[in-house]
């Protein structure tokens, strides 16, 4: 009996994804555990396997199809004994009723000529659809909107379409079919009038499609500002004794080809503060609060097209080296596609280092659905009362905590940050 192969779920959060590339065709046999294609979810490319044995009788979606849902099924394998060729038609013969189906549905469309729908929009309650702009120059020539043609999307009125009228003339009647035939060809763009008019008069502009991944980062964190009441904390933080660390750290190091970062130190400072403030160290569920007894750090790494949060587990409990060397290896994965689920799903808290880009402090959106995460910003030289009570020059870094309220109180969170700050301004108590 022929086997549908179906588009598969690769994460959790998965809904549909692309087939990025087929790895067999059809006519090939496949074992149990061989490599059939490579899907590309919205952060990473991941090898799809073949569970069963067979013959691919058939493909269904072509390489390089987008959206394809999961559950769809992308291919059909024929089993021990069976003629794949016999497998490769029935999905055909199966179409055929469905495709057939569309014209007749058409069939009913009235005969008569019907108004344009680019027109019955712009008149709409006796209301003409067009730009501020093109109202205004209208209004300054002296053109009556209803009688002039529109080029824009949905029939409406452009700056260009008001400048080529003249006062009072009439739009003749045969070019309605042609209005609707602009509109028909127009691209659904979900975009505010006023936004879309300001377009369509003053500025050059294209239209591109959102990435699967940019519709994922558009979704959660719209997600999380609407749903999770944010609450900022900010602290200033020394970092003299922290450099002069990392300085001996990656000289002892060096034999090694390993070098520690100042956000791998800053990873493993997160990490030992939420385990002491394991308050923070939670998510929100509704009537439920889920307490982490492990801090595993998401740490924002910039990749082609987005942004992604590979994690540091057990962040607390690792050496500075050993974080170095995890992110160095994530960090390069992640700009490759190459992670797997696991890898940057999950998490209990998040920091976002934009020192290195000379941004001296911002606060982040929370990453849903955790309840932390960390702003760090550039470090550099200020005024600073030093211990013995003098005033000196240091090289001083900001940092802002954005908490969840609904499941951080205030305090807890400025215990968190007092608990960061001084594992920053005494490092060697991470190694002690």
């Amino acid at each position: 009996m022929p086997i549908d192969i179906k588009m598969p779920a690769l994460s959790p959060t998965m809904e549909e994804g692309k087939l990025a590339k087929w790895l067999v065709k059809e006519g090939d046999t496949v074992s149990s555990g061989d490599i059939m294609a490579e899907i590309e979810t919205d952060k990473a490319t991941m090898e799809f396997e073949a569970v069963d044995e067979g013959v691919i009788g058939k493909i269904l979606v072509a390489e390089g199809t987008d959206g394809v849902k999961v559950g769809t099924v992308i291919a059909v394998l024929a089993g021990e004994g069976e003629d794949a060729s016999a497998v490769s038609a029935a999905p055909e013969k199966a179409e055929a009723p469905k495709a057939a189906a569309k014209p007749a549905e058409a069939a009913p469309a009235p005969a008569a000529a019907a108004p344009a729908p680019a027109a019955a929009s712009a008149l709409k309650e006796g209301r003409v659809a067009a730009s501020p702009l093109a109202k205004r120059i209208a209004a300054d020539k002296g053109v009556d909107l209803a009688t002039v043609k529109g080029s824009g999307p949905n029939g409406r009125i452009v700056k260009a379409d008001v400048e080529g009228a003249k006062a009072g003339a009439a739009k003749p009647a045969a070019t309605a079919p042609a209005a609707a035939a602009t509109e028909a060809k127009a691209p659904a763009v979900d975009m505010a009038p006023e936004t879309r008019a300001l377009l369509d008069d003053r500025v050059p502009h294209s239209v591109e499609k959102l990435s699967g991944m940019r519709k994922t980062i558009a979704k959660r964190l719209t997600q999380s500002k609407q749903e999770a009441p944010h609450i900022y904390l900010s602290v200033d933080i020394c970092l003299d004794k922290l450099l002069a660390l990392r300085g001996e750290i990656n000289s002892m190091l060096e034999k090694q080809g390993v070098k520690v970062s100042v956000n791998d130190m800053l990873v493993k400072a997160l990490g030992r503060a939420l385990l002491d403030v394991p308050e923070c160290n939670v998510t929100f569920a509704g009537n439920e609060l889920i307490k982490y007894a492990r801090a595993d750090v998401s740490v924002a790494v910039s990749i082609p097209g987005g942004l992604i949060t590979p994690i540091v587990t057990d962040a607390s409990g690792k050496s500075f080296s050993q974080i170095a060397r995890d992110m160095k290896d994530l960090g390069t994965r992640a700009r490759e596609g190459k992670l797997a689920p696991t890898e940057y799903q999950g998490g209990t808290a998040s920091i976002s280092n934009m020192g290195m880009m000379g941004i001296k402090q911002f606060s982040a959106v929370i990453n849903p659905p955790q309840s932390t995460i960390m702003a760090i910003g550039a470090g550099d030289k200020r005024p600073w009362v030093m211990p013995d009570g003098s005033l000196g020059v240091a090289t001083v870094m900001s940092a802002t905590g954005s908490f969840d309220h609904r499941a951080v109180d205030g305090a807890d969170g400025a215990r968190l940050m007092a608990a960061f700050r001084e594992y920053v301004e005494t490092p060697l108590s991470m190694v002690a």
